[in-house]
């Protein structure tokens, strides 16, 4: 069985329960496998990354083998803005957020709302120098664990997302994104848009930001924020002291 989230957002769930850890999030638009139902829900696998987990069947449209093959084989059309809005015949206005997919809503076998879209589009692979304006729109989210858009992210969401924007695949957990791309020795070899891998005292991958101009770095930590980067990992200049202990820089693009 095959799904669509015709909702604005839905949670994605580590075990079938409202009461359980959201692992992530499922965007407007994304596609996804029904790998088993429990009750009232359903474990899925996004299409997009892989990433599995519960999500209320209440919440997601059933969609064919065949219409889940054609979105799989079209290029992303997203939502370019902030937050912008479907329309429907019905008079239906459905906030949707930066990042949603929009691919399916030329297809009428699955658009079966009539759903329409007239705000700011952004499709296809974009240069490099555009990753880090993207992430600009994300400055100041707050710190959501699981979360994937500008109302509420974590630093892997806030990698994830800022890439897909710009036509680029990464995985959605920090500790798998560190498994993609081309290592770099120095901070001195990285350009602004590599991403920086940190860990724990267990050597666990924990974090990830994107590395800008002048040894600054933009993360998600409390909010999305701009630091300093060093050697030696994360510096805050507002708590004088270091917060995250730098392990890896990957050249992603």
């Amino acid at each position: 069985m095959f799904g669509i989230c015709n909702l604005a957002i839905i949670p994605l769930r580590s075990e079938p329960s409202d009461r359980s850890e959201i692992v992530s999030q499922v965007l407007f638009g994304e596609h996804f496998t029904v790998l088993e139902q429990d009750k009232q829900w359903s474990k899925i696998k996004l299409h997009f990354d892989d990433y599995e987990g519960w999500v209320d069947e209440k919440q997601f449209q059933i969609i064919s083998e065949n219409e889940f093959n054609q979105l799989s084989n079209e290029s992303f059309i997203l939502n370019a803005d902030l937050i912008e809005y479907i329309t429907s015949p019905a008079n239906l206005l459905l906030p949707i957020p930066l990042g949603a997919s929009l691919s399916f809503l030329s297809n009428p076998g699955i658009n079966k709302s009539g759903f329409e879209f007239e705000g700011m589009k952004i499709s296809g692979v974009k240069p490099k120098s555009n990753l880090i304006n993207t992430a600009f729109m994300y400055l100041n989210a707050p710190y959501l664990w699981g979360g994937k858009t500008p109302f509420g992210i974590d630093c892997s969401g806030l990698t994830q997302m800022v890439y897909k924007l710009n036509g680029y695949k990464l995985l959605r957990d920090a500790s798998e994104q560190a498994t993609q791309g081309e290592a770099l020795s120095f901070i001195e070899e990285s350009e602004p848009g590599d991403l920086a891998f940190f860990d724990n005292e267990e050597g666990k991958i924990i974090h990830v930001g994107i590395i800008m101009d002048d040894n600054y770095i933009i993360h998600a930590s409390g909010k999305v924020r701009i630091d300093r980067l060093d050697h030696l990992g994360i510096y805050n200049a507002e708590i004088n002291r270091h917060t995250h202990k730098l392990r890896v820089i990957k050249k992603i693009i």
